[in-house]
């Protein structure tokens, strides 16, 4: 995959977050792409499971005009089942309603259909106003700034990135679309869910008090499917079909799940940590077949004033499942998770916020919204963010090392990019050793 600027170029070139963005911008702002009621023309970019729920839900959550016109893989096997699957329509799951076919809201003959690593340029350049990236969260930085600089609106999913380097990229792609008017939304569909946003707007306006410390979850059992690998495949295949439980992809699940816990924090304490100490290892997964991510994590997050909060995450079947976050301040604590928002003040009785739309539906809707009324909405920088809490957690459990935010924002060079974008060879990193494993 030939980019613009490579990865490794671009960390020569940028030693800090927030980069210059005059040269790109020559200062002047973008139309807004299919305002008002004309149609909106939705491009997809990775049509796995995540991007085919993304893209039903985009088209789903509004009765005003859209139609999807374009769609990229990596491989075509993927791109024809999620055709498919939208044609014919097919069973709810947990983050999609039940829904027929789709055919009607769909635009896509072959011409626009685009297979292979640079898939994604083929889809932003068809005409299309939004993008839908879906793909591995390594490939996101590069997606976005090619996005952005093409003019379109986005939706990204989370996680945004898998180390220091695409990260900084992707705040530098966030900058830009600013400056051009452009909408971003990221798939914390958190953000977009009634009780949250309630319960945030409380804690902000200090009904518990001073936030003095937290907590947060996502304790789960096995999450992603342990394919076979089939003899013809090489080794990038395997690892890019397999793509959960190889780092340089995934970011490890504590970047790919426990970012939206992690997020929530960051938001109800309107910072991001200085200082992070982490753990972590295998205790489940044994052998090559799952890769070189880890199973379990334990972190620290230290924000300004020396408030802490406990992060935990785990895949592991058979254990006691939590998804949920808790802050406590110096008059009460709040809690929520995907179906609840507590909070509890000393000597009043408890609080239960109101029941919430679809987040997976409304974060969509929310973007159209945007794009509609000609008012940007622009999450590239809370995402990025996020992530990077979730990229230095993972970075201390596998070196054992604790780190300082601004270390690693300015100056790791730690850059998970493969060598060369083919089918072919592709050596595993080892699964990385607390103590013996390099920091970057």
């Amino acid at each position: 995959m030939k980019t613009e600027v490579s990865r490794r170029d671009f960390i020569k070139k940028s030693a800090v977050a927030a980069v210059s963005l005059s040269a790109l911008t020559a200062g002047t702002r973008s139309v807004v792409h299919a305002a008002g009621t004309s149609e909106l023309k939705v491009g997809l970019v990775g049509c796995g499971g995540r991007g085919l729920g993304a893209v039903t839900q985009f088209l789903l959550s509004t009765k005003t005009p859209v139609k999807l016109w374009a769609m990229g893989d990596i491989f075509r096997d993927n791109l024809n089942k999620c055709y498919g699957t939208l044609s014919k329509g097919a069973k709810a799951r947990y983050d999609r309603k039940k829904f027929g076919s789709l055919s009607a809201l769909m635009s896509v003959p072959e011409s626009r259909k685009f297979v292979g690593f640079d898939a994604y340029k083929g889809v932003i350049d068809s005409g299309v106003d939004v993008v839908i990236l879906a793909t591995p969260p390594f490939f996101r930085p590069e997606h976005l700034m090619y996005t952005v600089k093409a003019n379109k609106h986005v939706f990204i999913e989370k996680p945004a990135g898998v180390d220091p380097v695409g990260i900084r990229k992707l705040i530098e792609a966030s900058g830009l679309a600013e400056t051009k008017g452009l909408s971003i939304v990221a798939g914390t569909q958190r953000r977009h869910q009634n009780h949250y946003i309630d319960i945030m707007n409380r804690v902000h306006d200090g009904e518990i008090g001073e936030i003095v410390s937290g907590q947060c979850f996502w304790n789960i059992g096995e999450c992603f499917p342990l394919l076979n690998r089939k003899p013809e495949w090489s080794d990038m295949e395997w690892q890019c079909r397999n793509w959960g439980f190889y780092t340089w992809l995934s970011g490890d699940h504590i970047c790919e799940q426990h970012v939206h816990n992690i997020d929530i924090i960051n938001w109800a304490l309107k910072a991001h940590p200085v200082h992070i100490m982490g753990m972590g290892g295998r205790a489940y997964r044994k052998g090559p077949k799952y890769g070189n991510v880890f199973d379990h994590f334990a972190v620290e997050f230290e924000y300004p004033d020396g408030v802490r909060v406990a992060s935990y995450c785990r895949q592991s079947p058979g254990c006691t499942g939590r998804i949920s976050e808790r802050v406590v301040g110096t008059k009460g604590w709040a809690y929520t998770d995907a179906a609840n928002g507590i909070l509890q003040v000393k000597g009043k009785s408890k609080y239960q916020s109101p029941a919430s739309p679809n987040p997976y539906y409304q974060e969509h809707a929310d973007l159209i919204n945007s794009i509609r009324q000609g008012e940007p909405i622009n999450e590239g920088r809370q995402v990025a963010e996020s992530t990077l809490c979730a990229i230095i957690g993972r970075m201390s459990a596998y070196t054992g090392r604790a780190m300082k935010w601004d270390w690693v924002i300015k100056k790791s060079k730690l850059d998970l990019s493969p060598a060369k974008y083919e089918f072919g060879d592709l050596p595993e990193r080892p699964v990385a050793i607390p103590g013996k494993t390099r920091l970057i």
